[in-house]
């Protein structure tokens, strides 16, 4: 099973790519597409849309698992970001692949086991998890891995329980 993780960002968006084979999960892929806020706004939103559908298109994942919109204070980030994964989604569409969203909480949840973990604790459970030299950087990347960790966790849940994602 291969899985793409996304973290979406209008500055940085992370994405990680994991293979599972029987209990063993293992990175194929990761990083981030990096857009520049000098850019106009459609402009940037354009190339992340255009990047992650290259990443599918050459991956050719199973899944495609990204982190719902954790709605802070600042109302223009969240539109921003809002926008960012707007073009996540229609990329993933047009792929013909089906969206699985999962909470910040959720994520933290699978890969730490506690929802209220902090970014180093993330970095240290998904270095850990699959095998990695060190610890993936910036957190975006951490933070996609991890998605796509949480998506693999689920996944076998639903199997287990009879259930389908």
């Amino acid at each position: 099973m291969l899985v793409i993780g996304i973290d979406p960002g209008s500055a940085l968006t992370g994405f990680g790519i994991i293979k599972e084979t029987g209990n063993k999960l293992t990175a194929v892929d990761y990083g981030c597409i990096r857009t520049s806020s000098s850019e106009p706004l459609e402009i940037r939103i354009h190339k992340i849309y255009q990047d992650v559908k290259k990443l599918i298109k050459e991956h050719r994942p199973d899944f495609f698992a990204v982190e719902e919109l954790f709605f802070n204070k600042n109302v223009r980030t969240a539109l921003t970001v809002g926008h960012a994964r707007g073009a996540i989604l229609v990329a993933a569409a047009e792929c013909g692949l089906a969206v699985h969203e999962y909470t910040p909480l959720q994520v933290k949840q699978a890969v730490v086991g506690y929802g209220r973990a902090d970014k180093s604790q993330i970095q240290f459970m998904v270095k850990t998890i699959l095998s990695l030299p060190q610890a993936p950087k910036p957190d975006d990347v951490a933070d996609a891995l991890a998605v796509a960790i949480c998506h693999t966790h689920f996944y076998k849940s639903a199997g287990l329980l009879g259930g389908k994602l």
